[in-house]
């Protein structure tokens, strides 16, 4: 494994035998495919990961927990931008694979570990269809210095030069925070954390200021 699993990375080895009594019936079937489940922010015990199924429908997401040693295989939204996939999707049209297509240049010129997650980054790394025409642009910038908030809004603009619509997180080494916010004036931001919402001021800052 290249690393320490973390939100948003793709996991593949857990097994519905592997699910608690409790899971729902529609959680086991979705893994029975060697079908991928997604790291989440959440507290976990050590040795063990917080991910979450994706059913086929839109409101089955069911989170759980799994043990590090099951994973087989990981896959990061980073290696799924390089993969670059979305090159020959059947779907070009749709507006997420044509901003995907127009910023993926931009974002690597400007030498930034960018990924694709969402819908999107599950079916182009596990090829399972999960997207469809009116999905949005997930995307996460890994940041783990402090992104001046000039250059946030440089890259607001790149975001709404591109078709559809577009959800960039920063993730700093504390949790997210979502690139709009961060570029706007506000004096405290929302940090998504492995322990829940918190209003910061500086998301690269381990002394959280809440409100």
């Amino acid at each position: 494994m290249l690393h320490t699993p973390r939100p948003h990375d793709l996991l593949w080895g857990l097994r519905p035998e592997h699910l608690p009594q409790e899971t729902p019936a529609w959680a086991r079937a979705a893994l029975g495919g060697h079908v991928p489940v997604v790291v989440r922010r959440a507290p976990a015990e050590p040795g063990w990961v917080a991910v979450g199924i994706r059913g086929a429908a839109r409101e089955q997401r069911h989170a759980t927990w799994m043990h590090v040693s099951d994973i087989s295989r990981l896959v990061s939204p980073q290696a799924v931008a390089r993969a670059g996939r979305w090159r020959s999707h059947a779907q070009p049209q749709w507006p997420a694979l044509h901003a995907l297509s127009q910023l993926a240049p931009r974002l690597d010129a400007l030498g930034l570990a960018w990924g694709v997650t969402g819908s999107l980054g599950f079916e182009l790394a596990s090829g399972i269809s999960a997207a469809h025409p009116d999905s949005d642009l997930d995307l996460s910038l890994r940041v783990p210095h402090q992104l001046p908030r000039d250059k946030a809004r440089t890259l607001c603009v790149l975001v709404d030069d591109a078709p559809g619509r577009i959800d960039l997180q920063l993730e700093t080494p504390y949790g997210a925070v979502a690139l709009r916010e961060w570029a706007s004036e506000a004096p405290r931001v929302l940090l998504k954390t492995q322990n829940g919402p918190l209003l910061v001021s500086d998301p690269w800052q381990l002394q959280q200021v809440a409100a």
